[in-house]
């Protein structure tokens, strides 16, 4: 099952960025950042209550791991999509999307102190190719020495960080519910989101001085941006509470395929070498993932 629903979570995030790039492009990063948020609220509010009375409720018994877990999902998540579009200002498409699949080793290193999983040699393997080949493809060789210096570069490898900061902590505030996983990834899902709307919102607010900001501005885009960001993110939440973070975002690295296909067709930027190279690294890697789980 969790392959199935990371992968349809890489094919909606794959569109979503797209969307959300253009919607930077047209409001600025804070309301591109808040409208997965806001706009994909709705759809999930609805998903929960359809998981709860088919798969079962959960329960909290008085334990605050939840809230403090899921409040630094919502945080994090926050600050990796923000440094994804401040990279798409000063690089391109790719180069973001690209640079943010470095999360998968990430997950797997904080993973395994905080959610005691283990990999094995193939997944290891998969992990690190793929990061490897997300690497090459993102980085100009003939300025690798400076590479330490290109602020896209820093900033694509924060957000790649803060995403598998967010993977890791999804994790564990869905294990801290007891009741069917599917619904403890649903309410985890629903706080963040909840969570991440209130704050964003209230800076757009108190930024422009309109309280109707978050939701006149590029309505139907933001709705693109919402509905694909909620489809992703319950198949990545979901994914995430079943298996080891690390193996759903190298698996989720299949995405590569949908950022390769709208950087030159849709924002008509040039496919090198380079980069063929690096993707077909990442379509290995996802392979020897899927292989190590079956």
């Amino acid at each position: 099952m969790w392959i199935f629903v990371t992968l349809f979570a890489a094919a909606c995030q794959s569109m979503r960025t797209a969307y959300q790039k253009t919607l930077s492009q047209e409001q600025g990063f804070l309301h591109a950042t808040m409208a997965r948020s806001l706009f994909g609220l709705p759809l999930v509010s609805v998903y929960l209550v359809l998981v709860w009375f088919w798969l079962g409720g959960v329960t909290l018994n008085g334990r605050t791991e939840f809230f403090m877990y899921a409040s630094i999902c919502a945080v994090t998540q926050i600050l990796a999509t923000y440094l994804m579009l401040r990279v798409f200002q000063s690089g391109s498409f790719a180069l973001g999307t690209l640079l943010a699949k470095t999360e998968a080793v990430l997950a797997a290193l904080i993973g395994i102190p905080l959610l005691h999983y283990s990999l094995n040699g193939m997944a290891w393997m998969g992990v690190l190719l793929g990061v490897a080949g997300a690497l090459v493809m993102s980085i100009k060789l003939q300025n690798l020495r400076h590479a330490h210096k290109d602020m896209s570069l820093l900033a694509g490898l924060g957000s790649g960080l803060c995403f598998a900061m967010t993977s890791v902590t999804a994790s564990l505030a869905s294990h801290s519910l007891e009741g069917s996983l599917v619904t403890s990834a649903g309410v985890t899902l629903w706080y963040v989101l909840a969570l991440q709307s209130i704050i964003l919102c209230s800076i757009q607010i108190a930024l422009t001085g309109q309280a109707l900001a978050p939701v006149k501005r590029s309505f139907v885009l933001s709705c693109k941006v919402g509905l694909l960001s909620s489809l992703g993110s319950i198949g990545w939440f979901t994914g995430f509470a079943l298996v080891n973070p690390a193996l759903v975002k190298t698996l989720g690295q299949a995405e590569i395929l949908g950022t390769l296909y709208y950087s030159k067709r849709r924002f008509k930027e040039s496919v090198t070498m380079q980069q063929g190279v690096g993707g077909l690294m990442i379509l290995v890697s996802v392979v020897l993932v899927a292989l190590a789980t079956v």
